[in-house]
């Protein structure tokens, strides 16, 4: 019986900005080299043979993080659910599942749930205890992994083991669920060695997990079936139905489901895992020189110790310090004390709160057709400079508040403004005034890349009214 991936990619990772933000969250980040920790995930079993193509859970937002990553790595997904809104962990799951039973004949796949933003190092020891577990999958049993913890952590929350469950090897029942303790209780826990870190990751049957979820929150079921069946497909996306998956409770699976069944077992997991859920715990799992230092780009120190200093855009230098954290962007510095590391959620939701733009986007943004990038922002100015793929086009659209001018610095540019339609080259410009519908197409075979310069009073990137989108904005 074959395995189907399921990534569960809806988390913002606010702990983790001003590198994660909503429009590209933590997932979509390379902090570990080249790959983003979403790539990551996929990668995880694409080698095996027991595993089909992932099926992956998002919002709207992130559907193109999502296709462009999984494209990048060669990955074939068969299918990409799109949630209207966010409600946790079980509705997500419950709609894999529906999905998996619906689209295989023999509606009895097993499905490895997994956080998009998770980092495991030992995956070959993690496929061993998905072995393992399959097992007892395969028994109707509901798997949960426990991480064998290396220290009395206070920011996870905590599984307790029972028996071994008869005549499957290294298969615990669970004896119940424990929220995140203080420092005292978790020092008790690891010395009894029957408590697990929850990882949120699971293995079962995509059958016997619509079995429990209808037995112990009906309205779940419901809502769910009743959105996926009336869900839209869109340039490859499944779009959930709205109204019944917001009807749909906003909770997880361990309190939905996990805290409930009776078919709850556990198999220990020991594979070097993260939840990269803080700075500190980045900091934790980086190389680091001998001063116990994570040194990222452009970074000079003198008598600085235990220190993560992450800069993306200029030289950061540091003489005498300690136990700090620093992220240099092009729009943003955080510094912040290491031992502080989990306030840096407190501090986005002060800025969000506020209106920044800097909790939503970098200056520098991926979209289906190609890149932009911000290079100046005043009051009534922005400047960006812009790349469109060969054979892209942007979406056909008009600005209630801002004109454009476009320089066309490398390839051919296929501009539509108004009812006007002409070619611009390297060298050329043009002026596309407020309340007039424009395109910008690269028709041609080598990226386009031009200079757009925004002149208005409002330079939001909400002003925009779509005419006509391929891409389905």
């Amino acid at each position: 019986m074959k395995i189907t991936p399921v990534i569960l990619s809806g988390g913002s990772g606010t702990r983790l900005w001003p590198i994660s933000r909503e429009l590209n969250p933590k997932q979509f980040s390379d902090f570990f080299g080249k790959q983003s920790l979403f790539q990551k995930t996929a990668l995880r079993t694409k080698n095996s043979a027991i595993f089909h193509g992932p099926v992956v859970i998002c919002n709207n937002e992130h559907r193109f993080n999502v296709s462009e990553s999984l494209k990048d790595i060669k990955i074939i997904p068969k299918s990409i659910i799109l949630e209207p809104t966010g409600r946790n962990t079980a509705p997500a799951i419950a709609v894999a599942a529906i999905d998996i039973v619906t689209n295989n004949k023999k509606n009895d796949d097993l499905m490895l749930v997994m956080p998009s933003d998770h980092l495991i190092e030992d995956e070959a020891e993690f496929l061993k205890q998905v072995e393992v577990a399959s097992k007892a999958a395969n028994e109707e049993y509901l798997v949960t992994f426990g991480i064998v913890p290396a220290s009395p952590e206070t920011g996870y929350g905590y599984i307790k083991k029972s028996t071994k469950v008869k005549d499957l090897k290294g298969t615990f029942l669970v004896e119940k669920f424990v929220e995140k303790p203080n420092l005292k209780t978790a020092k008790e826990f690891i010395k009894t060695k029957d408590y697990f870190w929850n990882s949120g990751i699971f293995l079962f049957k995509a059958s016997t997990y619509l079995e429990e979820i209808q037995k112990h929150n009906n309205p779940i079921f419901l809502n769910c079936c009743n959105s996926y069946n009336n869900s839209t497909k869109d340039l490859g996306f499944i779009r959930l139905e709205k109204e019944y998956f917001e009807k749909c409770p906003d909770i997880s699976i361990d309190y939905c489901v996990m805290e409930k069944t009776k078919r709850a077992t556990l198999v220990p997991l020991d594979a070097n895992w993260s939840d990269v859920g803080s700075w500190d715990s980045i900091h934790n799992i980086s190389d680091k020189n001998e001063d116990n230092n994570s040194l990222i780009g452009d970074v000079k120190t003198i008598d600085t110790k235990n220190c993560y200093i992450h800069s993306e855009d200029k030289l950061v230098a540091t003489i005498g310090v300690k136990d700090l954290i620093v992220i240099a962007l092009k729009d943003t510095i955080l510094i912040a004390n290491k031992n502080n590391a989990q306030d840096v959620k407190k501090l986005f939701n002060i800025l969000k709160a506020e209106g920044r733009e800097e909790c939503q986007s970098h200056t520098k943004m991926h979209r289906p057709w190609g890149t932009f990038e911000t290079i100046h922002l005043s009051d009534r100015t922005k400047v960006k400079r812009i790349i469109v793929n060969p054979k892209a086009c942007l979406s056909l659209q008009m600005h209630n508040h801002r004109a454009e001018h476009w320089i066309v610095i490398k390839g051919t540019a296929f501009v539509t403004c108004d009812t006007e339609e002409f070619i611009m080259t390297e060298d050329q410009s043009t002026y596309i005034p407020i309340g007039k519908k424009h395109r910008l197409e690269n028709k041609g075979k080598i990226p386009l890349e031009i200079i757009e310069v925004q002149t208005g009073s409002y330079l939001g990137e909400d002003d925009i009214i779509r005419f006509s989108d391929i891409y389905g904005r």
